[in-house]
């Protein structure tokens, strides 16, 4: 499927940037303004108005299965209770995404068979507004017309390694689900507010060793597309990529920490159904999680992975080995592999850490425990630095 459209706006353009006049830092993120925000109705079409404090880069297009219109922003901030009632009665509720590094979300269900037909951006005094517009077609054309733009799902790279250079190392922390995915749910504990706890204790940590430059993909309970999470890491030129987790079991029983590496085979059964059920959450913004790149493009990931994936099993080495010595509880198999869509970067060492599971008791007590907690922070503190330091001298070694 071809994209409807794909408007992607860059400020910094051939006629020089343009930004709007407000009082806010030029460097703030733009936040909607939801007084004058609306999605109207009439005569089968349907036209969404959004009004910004500042004007940001942004794409639109939109997906089938279910239908619904796609916006997506960078650097964007989006309301609270104050969010506008963006719903006509063949469109929304719309899902807002919430503020995150690197691009954030809308998404609009659509009803009927909408097909996007212009968009238009305009810079005020102090404001900007986007105006979308779709008219209803066949389901014929709508499907013809969908899909999402390969530039949605693998932004550029805008900032080179540091530690190539001998700078501070830059690892992206991920913490797992979030918003309207809350993950597993056990005991009144959620998965995304737990995750997002031990990943600012994890760039805590890592802060204080010094050498490092770290980065969260949520720094607040909001949604972030999987891949968008992985696309973070390649625009601020990663060295590393940590996301973590701790699932719950439906069926069976697991305990202890588990890391993992991306693999096409799962090494099995219950890795296979963890990365699924992972993967399904990018359902909830509707992002297509299929091949995206053709004939050559896959052949070029390929030879990419070569050279990424025997770093991602040492760092994940390391890391077992790290929560190994500060006394972490691991899992009877903590080396695993699968295919979790979070990890399919070609260009970033990454791994997936359960530090842990929600359905056994044992586990849920521990990660609640600061202390117990401690010790994997410490444990994964540990392993990543190691791995930096050996990283970093096998690096300089090629490069000479």
């Amino acid at each position: 499927m071809r994209a409807v459209a794909l408007i992607l706006i860059w400020l910094a353009s051939l006629a020089g940037p343009v930004v709007a006049k407000t009082p806010e830092a030029p460097d703030a993120p733009a936040r909607l303004l939801p007084g004058e925000s609306r999605l109207d109705q009439a005569r089968g079409r349907l036209t969404l108005t959004l009004a910004l404090s500042r004007g940001v880069p942004y794409r639109v297009y939109t997906l089938a299965d279910p239908h619904r219109l796609v916006l997506e922003f960078a650097d964007m901030r989006w309301p609270g209770p104050d969010a506008p009632v963006l719903a006509t009665r063949d469109a929304g509720p719309a899902v807002l995404g919430g503020l995150a590094p690197g691009w954030s979300g809308l998404v609009v269900p659509l009803k009927a068979p909408f097909v996007l037909e212009r968009s238009a951006f305009r810079q005020g005094e102090g404001r900007a507004t986007l105006t979308v517009e779709l008219a209803r077609r066949s389901e014929e054309a709508f499907r013809a017309a969908a899909g999402a733009p390969s530039s949605a799902l693998a932004p550029r790279r805008s900032a080179p390694r540091a530690a190539a250079a001998g700078g501070d190392m830059v690892v992206v922390i991920d913490p797992g689900h979030g918003g309207v995915d809350p993950g597993a749910e056990r005991g009144g504990v959620r998965e995304a507010d737990l995750m997002l706890l031990m990943a600012l204790e994890l760039r805590d940590a890592l802060r204080r060793a010094g050498d490092f430059d770290v980065h969260l993909t949520r720094d607040a309970d909001v949604f972030t597309s999987l891949p968008a999470r992985a696309a973070l890491a390649r625009q601020l030129g990663a060295d590393a990529f940590i996301s973590l987790h701790a699932d719950a079991l439906e069926e069976g029983y697991a305990e202890g920490a588990t890391a993992y590496v991306l693999a096409d085979e799962a090494t099995d059964a219950a890795s296979a159904l963890l990365a699924e059920r992972h993967n399904r959450a990018d359902i909830l913004a509707g992002v297509d999680l299929g091949g995206q790149g053709d004939e050559i493009a896959t052949i070029l990931l390929d030879l990419a992975r070569l050279d990424i994936a025997p770093r991602s099993a040492t760092l994940q080495g390391d890391v077992v080995r790290g929560l190994a010595g500060r006394g972490a509880r691991l899992n009877s198999n903590p080396r695993r592999a699968a295919d979790f869509a979070v990890l399919r970067s070609a260009d970033v060492p990454s791994v997936l850490v359960e530090v842990g599971f929600l359905s056994s008791d044992r586990d849920r007590l521990e990660l609640q425990s600061p202390e117990k907690r401690g010790r994997i922070i410490r444990g994964l503190a540990d392993g990543i630095k190691n791995w930096a330091e050996a990283d970093r001298a096998e690096r300089a070694l090629l490069r000479q």
